[in-house]
């Protein structure tokens, strides 16, 4: 190609093409994800005889499976590469979503019944013996689920690192990062009347295989972006217009950083801590909002209104969660801050609005006369605080593009991922526990009796969780320090 063809050349847009990949793959991820939360309390836990422990005990296993296979999904990423990585990590969970759909087969055979409607029916023993079996055939399914899952978020931000400069980074994770809220509100509008209408089974089985159909997509779509054949020489320019910068402070793109030399760096545990303490929030709200309608309000996703809910609470956090990422580019094109700068400022801000959440059941009360509808009230903060924790999770997660190479990027990614985890664990356990026993004994808790106290404890938590974030984040890493190997 001759200079003046390549100076006169429009720019290709082929990076926002793989966004879009991103995006698909972070909704089906989550969509995966969401079955169990949208079927267990209506359509399983009958069938299975469980209580809130029960799923407590599975969605804290998922947490800490996810958690210890991030640890590793990251070195695999690195290893594969982007591609490969990817087609691996959703080809897994892929396959584990649809295993779902067999447990109520296993659980059947081993107690020697042969319908759900026969399992439903025991009582004593046998009711004991089934919501065993069927949680421990559950654990299973769960955890090639999250042992696939794992690998989604270290290979969307290396992909996104491999083609995005760092100043559209945080954008361009905002809008991929949209995904897990399109995928939650979407959810409630495909996942109860599946199960309604066809069986939980079923459910399972039909968001699972979307998976497999993404994977004919990525073969032919993605290539690192020097080797693709859609994206030119404009459009590789801009993409890397920080190699410069990056190679004359030593700061080698492709670095890599020997595994356990990671943890001594003081940027890996800010993010690390910022995860622990807010990934926990996220997955309660999206593991327990259907419960907490059914629980407090007797609205069941199946029916009108609570999908009305559900899928008003994710289409408030999808819209404002992507201008999450866009945030800090205003404060760099405005002040000129580094990237890191810009980010903290900005994930400062979002960090407030989970303290609405404080609000979601002292006002749930407050208008009780409304009835079922009153549920508006709380659903409405719950869907502000998660849209904050959206924007903070797409500024959070560009903070490693800012500091480490490109190199380390899908390590830091699954290091991070696996503290998310087990915040995450801790908090669906620790939830779940406290319902029955507030069920049970009739906790009271700020004028709150029973499972509505104990929702109110964790809501609680939930709003002061990323204040505590930023401030152990800020005071590890207070000014933009990128990670120089040698």
């Amino acid at each position: 190609m001759s200079k003046l063809t390549e100076a006169t050349e429009k720019m290709s847009q082929y990076r926002w093409t793989i966004v879009a990949m991103l995006f698909f793959a972070t909704t089906i991820n989550y969509l995966d994800r969401q079955v169990l939360s949208l079927t267990w309390d209506e359509f399983i836990k009958p069938e299975f005889h469980w209580n809130e422990d029960h799923y407590g005990t599975i969605t804290s296993f998922f947490s800490i499976f996810y958690a210890i296979s991030m640890l590793f999904a990251g070195r695999i990423v690195e290893w594969l590469g982007t591609k490969k990585g990817f087609l691996w990590a959703i080809g897994i969970w892929s396959l584990g979503a649809c295993l779902h759909a067999v447990c109520g087969i296993i659980t059947e055979s081993y107690v020697g019944l042969s319908s759900a409607a026969e399992l439903a029916a025991a009582t004593g023993d046998v009711a004991v013996v089934i919501a065993s079996v069927s949680m421990w055939s559950f654990l299973v399914a769960r955890g090639i689920l999250a042992f696939g899952e794992a690998g989604n978020f270290p290979a969307a931000i290396k992909a996104t690192a491999e083609y995005f400069p760092k100043k559209d980074r945080a954008y361009a994770t905002s809008i991929f990062n949209s995904g897990a809220s399109i995928g939650a509100l979407f959810a409630p509008l495909t996942i109860p009347p599946l199960a309604k209408y066809f069986g939980w089974e079923m459910a399972f089985i039909v968001i699972g295989a979307l998976g497999f159909v993404w994977m004919g997509f990525w073969v032919f779509i993605y290539d690192h972006p020097r080797k693709s054949k859609h994206v030119n020489s404009q459009e590789l320019a801009y993409i890397e217009q920080d190699k410069e910068e990056d190679d004359a402070k030593g700061h080698s793109a492709e670095a890599k950083i020997p595994f356990l030399k990671c943890f001594t760096f003081r940027q890996t545990w800010a993010f690390a801590f910022g995860k622990f303490m807010t990934d926990g929030v996220w997955w309660f709200f999206l593991f327990w909002t259907p419960s907490y309608l059914n629980t407090q309000f007797d609205i069941k996703t199946s029916e009108g209104l609570g999908m009305a809910l559900i899928f008003t609470l994710y289409a408030i956090v999808t819209v404002l969660s992507i201008f999450g990422g866009k945030l800090p580019t205003i404060f760099i094109n405005r002040s000129g801050q580094d990237p890191y700068a810009a980010r903290m400022k900005a994930m400062l801000i979002f960090a407030f609005f989970p303290l609405l959440v404080l609000l979601a059941q002292p006002l749930g009360m407050e208008f009780a006369g409304l009835g079922r509808n009153a549920a508006w009230i709380p659903v409405l903060l719950i869907s502000i605080g998660c849209a904050a924790h959206q924007a903070w999770s797409a500024n959070l997660f560009s903070t490693i593009g800012d500091m480490f190479p490109k190199g380390a990027i899908a390590t830091i990614t699954g290091i991070g991922g696996m503290a998310g985890g087990i915040g995450s664990m801790i908090m669906q356990k620790s939830a779940g526990k406290l319902f029955v026993f507030a069920g049970e004994t009739n906790m009271e808790f700020f004028g709150f009796t029973g499972k509505p106290a104990g929702y109110f404890i964790i809501f609680c938590v939930c709003a002061v969780a990323y204040l505590i974030g930023w401030t152990v984040m800020k005071a590890l890493v207070p000014k933009y320090k990128p990670v120089v190997i040698k």
